[in-house]
This record gives structure tokens, C-alpha cells and sequence, in this order.
């Protein structure tokens, strides 16, 4: 199939599968229009009203999605000496590419300042709240540099839950996940129980997605009608940061990864995977694709053994392209509030990020679900910043598409380069596209 029709498909399939979503977008633009003329203040509290309940929503899910998914990724990995290196391999090579995915990100937001063009739209006794409890949450973090590492270990670990103490949770979640790990089978009890939490809070994420229609237009509709329709004007740099960070990812990163640690051509590769890809891009939902990359790896040269292995995990746990679109969104939302970016902030910036998409659910808005980790980590919470979360909502399916074409891209990538590593790799079918068979 040409290359055009698959993209073609890709887009049909991403508005038949969110187009509630769209119309959730296109109704708030056309409402917000309509009230930025009109002066109809009671239909301008139930919007924000409305988008609060929606925001709120997803703070709910963050805990038992975070917890509940690291334990199963770490005990997934278990303590299979044969599978040990390939797990260790896997970490380090899903952690190599997330370091450069935010740092370029990060980089690309300081020299391009998305969220400059947005302040205008921020109010500013709402601008100046949120400056002084970044400016207070950064002061008592530098106070005493040692404090922050000793406040990671949480002393009373149901306190830090109730306390929504992201970090010091997902540390002892992590030595906890660790110990399972190596307890051996006498762990199915509490690996399944954590297994049915993490089913329950994906359906739930899932009934909130669909119910974000609501929530996605009154959060547009009370931009727009606050601001008017200029208001998408200030965000197309955010939109063409993230274009240029995800096609940087896609065509400078992965083959320079691949020309460093394997020998795995990357236009095979492409062409391999190219309908998981494209499925990727059109569902912005890599749990939703994970049977096609399956797929479209083994029947296309690389072993069951690795696919099998690196492939599952990498849905749940890699994903480099929501740690950028993390890493931008959240320098997007600090310029656009006026807060000082200092060297200290940025680094916490992208610390959080690379643990926000780590633990971020395979499914199409659960990179913006996750970001309340990072605004968490700077002392602030999503009602804070409600309006630069309306920017975010209003083009979030068009930027989750991007996204997961990126690290479904990503898990691919990685699972090549230990299939090479580990010569469990079929050159002559991978290099052999007229060989490869249909993916049903």
C-alpha cells in the first residue's frame, strides 16, 4: 500500500475513533466565539465548572495508574537470568533515548519560547499565585539540597499517597516492585492484584477520554470566549516545537541510535513497521497498536523471544515522545505564567518528565493525565494553571497522535537493536520487503 493511503487511512482512523473529541473541539471554538461577543456570565461559570470537574478527573487516576503500573513493568522483568540482559539492555537503551528526547525538547522550548505569546492570555493575579508558589516550592527545594534527596525517601508511605507525594511514592513503589521481583512466584497475589488496579484505572482513564468530550469543550469554550479566536494563534509555535522535536526524534535520533548500536538499517525498518506506525498515529494509542508491532516485528525478521519480550514492556514503560511533548508543555505553561525558568527548575523539569511518561499509560490522553506528576514536583497543581491547561486540552488529540507515533517508533527501534545484539535477527526477511507477509 502507498505510502499517501496509509497516511490517509491513519487520519480516518484517528477521527473515527475520536471523533467525539473533535466535535467536543469544534463545538467549544464556535460556543466560545459566540460568548466572547455575548455576555452571558452564568454559561461562563458552568464551562469553567465543567473543565475543573474534567481536570480533577484526571489528578484522580494519577496515583493508581503510576503504582500500579511500575510493579507490573518491574515484575514483568521478574528474575530470569536469561532474560536479565536483555532486560538490562532494554533499560539502558529506553533510558538513552527518553535523556536525548527531553533534552531536546527542552531545548527546542527555551530557544523557540512557545509559551511567551501565550502570557497574554493569563491573567495576572493568576500569573503572579502561581510565580510565587513556584518561586517558595523552589526556594525550600534549594534551601538544603541533601533535604530533597532524604524527602524522596518517604518515611510513612501511605502519607505520601495521601499527601499526593509523587516522587517519594514512586521511589518506594520501585524498591517494592524490586522485591516482588525477586520473591519469586509467592508475589502472584499482590502482582495480581496490582494487575486488576492497573486494568480498573486504564478503563477508568478510558471512560474519562470519553467523557473528555464535555470537558475538552468547555475548556475550549471558555478560552475562546475569554480571549477570542486569536487565542490558537499563540499556540501554533507550541504545535511546531513539537512537530520539529518528533521529526527529530524520528529522523536524526533513531538511526543515529541504530548506526551506534547495531546494524540494523533504518529504512528497513521503517518499512517493516510501517502499518504499526500509521495504526499508531491514527488510534494515539500505543496498547491499542501493541498487537500490530508484535506483528509487524516477528513476521518481518525479528524473534518471538525479543518482540515478545521488549515490545509489551515498551508500551508500558518507554515512551520518549510523551516525555518531550511533557518537557515542552510544561516550559510551555511556566513561560506562559511568567516563571522564571532557572537551571535548577529545568533539571526538575526534566527529571519529572522522564519518570511522568515512564509511567504514563498506553492510551490516547495519558500523556496530559501524567503532567500533574511534573506541576506536582513544582509546587503547583492543574487548577493553577486551568487556563494554559485549556491551550494544552484544545489541540491535545492532534499532539497525541504525534506522540505515539513516536514511541511505538521507539519501542520498535530498541527491539531491533537488541535482536541484533543478541543474533535473533532475520536479515535476509527484514532487508526483504517484496518477502515480507501480510499483517492481518
Amino acid at each position: 500500500m502507498k505510502l499517501h493511503m496509509q497516511i490517509l487511512i491513519a487520519l480516518g482512523l484517528g477521527i473515527k475513533r475520536n471523533w467525539h473529541i473533535f466535535t467536543g473541539i469544534i463545538l467549544g471554538i464556535a460556543v466560545g466565539i459566540f460568548l466572547h461577543s455575548h455576555e452571558y456570565p452564568l454559561v461562563s461559570t458552568l464551562l469553567t465548572f465543567i473543565g475543573q470537574i474534567f481536570i480533577r478527573l484526571i489528578q484522580m487516576v494519577v496515583i493508581p495508574l503510576v503504582v500500579s503500573s511500575i510493579i507490573i513493568g518491574i515484575t514483568s522483568v521478574g528474575d530470569n537470568k536469561q532474560l536479565g540482559k536483555f532486560g538490562t539492555k532494554m533499560v539502558l537503551y529506553y533510558g538513552i533515548i527518553t535523556t536525548v528526547a527531553v533534552v531536546i525538547g527542552a531545548g527546542l522550548a527555551l530557544l523557540f519560547k512557545p509559551g511567551v505569546g501565550a502570557a497574554g492570555y493569563i491573567a495576572q493575579n493568576t500569573a503572579s499565585e502561581v510565580q510565587a508558589s513556584v518561586a517558595t516550592a523552589m526556594a525550600q527545594q534549594q534551601g538544603n539540597i541533601l533535604n530533597i534527596f532524604l524527602g524522596f525517601i518517604p518515611s510513612n508511605p501511605i502519607h505520601s499517597v495521601a499527601a499526593g507525594d509523587m516522587v517519594p511514592i514512586i521511589v518506594f513503589v520501585v524498591i517494592f516492585a524490586l522485591a516482588l521481583a525477586k520473591v519469586g512466584d509467592v508475589n502472584r497475589p499482590i502482582v495480581s492484584f496490582f494487575e486488576s488496579v492497573f486494568a480498573a484505572t486504564m478503563k477508568i482513564t478510558d471512560w474519562i477520554m470519553y467523557v473528555a468530550a464535555p470537558g475538552v469543550f468547555a475548556l475550549t469554550a471558555s478560552a475562546v470566549s475569554s480571549f477570542g479566536i486569536d487565542i490558537f494563534t499563540s499556540i501554533s509555535k507550541y504545535l511546531v516545537v513539537l512537530f520539529i522535536g518528533f521529526m527529530l526524534q524520528l529522523c536524526v535520533v533513531y538511526p543515529l541510535f541504530l548506526k551506534f548500536f547495531s546494524k540494523v538499517n533504518i529504512v528497513m525498518l521503517y518499512s517493516a513497521i510501517a502499518e504499526a506506525m500509521m495504526v499508531a498515529f491514527g488510534t494515539a494509542s500505543s496498547s491499542a497498536t501493541l498487537p500490530l508491532t508484535v506483528a509487524c516485528c516477528e513476521k518481518r525478521g525479528i524473534s518471538h523471544k525479543i518482540a515478545n519480550f521488549v515490545l509489551p514492556l515498551g508500551a508500558t514503560l518507554n515512551m520518549d515522545g510523551t516525555a518531550l511533548l511533557q518537557t515542552v508543555a510544561v516550559i510551555f505553561l511556566a513561560q506562559a505564567y511568567g516563571v522564571a525558568i532557572t537551571p535548577f527548575l529545568l533539571i526538575q523539569i526534566c527529571v519529572l518528565a522522564m519518570i511522568a511518561s515512564s509511567t504514563c499509560a498506553g492510551i490516547p490522553g495519558a500523556g496530559l493525565i501524567t503532567i500533574a506528576l511534573i506541576l506536582n514536583g513544582m509546587g503547583l497543581s492543574p487548577e493553577q494553571l486551568i487556563a494554559g491547561f485549556a491551550f494544552l486540552f484544545a489541540i491535545e488529540r492532534v499532539t497525541d497522535m504525534m506522540r505515539t507515533l513516536v514511541n511505538v517508533t521507539s519501542d520498535a527501534v530498541v527491539t531491533a537493536a537488541i535482536a541484533d545484539n543478541e543474533n535473533e535477527i532475520n536479515y535476509d526477511l527484514l532487508n526483504n520487503p517484496a518477502a515480507y507477509e501480510d499483517i492481518a
